[in-house]
């Protein structure tokens, strides 16, 4: 399935993945790059078969989030989905939205209290929103989405406790499990919760955090993750260079 502006990006996530094997997804974060080094990034993404963007930041500590998402949508032909850190991240000019719920901590604003006050102005402007099940995994160190979101992760040595909450989701019609260890996390999920989770449900699962080269990426996928999602590394000077090798161990189904 080619995408275009009026595709569902959920049905063509699918597609990628059964075609694919795998998808591998990209996370920009407008605080800690210009535009223009976003676009150049992006334009680097598509050219080597980056399925999708994922665009969020925890603080917004520039007033150019929707700048960001704009100039994305009108520079690639790949789906510019955001990853909201918060209510305040949601623009028109995106294809879709991971509509999250970090149902891993009991923080009842990251549950349901920021999705509720979001949730009309989505509707309004006609923006897609997949439903998302937020399951933040112990890596090692505290990431930023544990401090802003003021909740524990889940221990990673647990995952049964994991497996229960993805099948919560699943229960409550979610769409999709993103299993996250958080940006700059020293471990990312580990390949038995991955699998556990996998085992359990039957909607597919994203996984990032703490990735930071092409055999972990593979790993992931081995375990059976249907999407990837690599973003702190690529920030790094120089990091770029990574990004070929990261697709090519995602698509396991080669020449697809």
């Amino acid at each position: 399935m080619s995408f275009t502006r009026k595709t569902s990006v959920y049905r063509y996530l699918m597609d990628v993945k059964e075609r694919r094997g795998a998808g591998f997804l990209v996370l920009m974060d407008p605080d800690r790059s210009s535009r223009e080094v976003v676009v150049e990034h992006a334009l680097r993404c598509r050219d080597v078969g980056v399925d999708a963007l994922l665009v969020g930041t925890s603080l917004m500590m520039r007033n150019e989030f929707h700048d960001h998402v704009e100039a994305l949508s009108e520079s690639v032909d790949i789906p510019v989905i955001i990853f909201p850190g918060g209510k305040s991240q949601i623009s028109e000019k995106a294809d879709a939205i991971l509509f999250l719920s970090l149902i891993s901590g009991r923080n009842p604003e990251y549950i349901i209290g920021e999705q509720v006050r979001s949730a009309p102005f989505i509707k309004n402007i006609g923006l897609e929103a997949i439903s998302t099940a937020y399951l933040l995994i112990e890596s090692g160190r505290m990431t930023s989405v544990e401090f802003m979101s003021n909740t524990k992760p889940i221990p990673s040595d647990k995952p049964d406790i994991v497996a229960a909450h993805a099948i919560a989701a699943e229960i409550f019609g979610m769409k999709l499990i993103y299993l996250e260890a958080g940006s700059g996390a020293v471990q990312p999920v580990p390949d038995a919760i991955i699998r556990e989770v996998v085992s359990e449900v039957n909607i597919p699962v994203m996984v990032g955090g703490g990735i930071r080269d092409a055999e972990t990426v593979a790993m992931k996928v081995a375990a059976g993750a249907s999407f990837v999602v690599v973003g702190n590394h690529l920030e790094k000077s120089g990091n770029m260079s990574d990004l070929e090798s990261f697709v090519r161990a995602a698509h396991i189904l080669q020449g697809s």
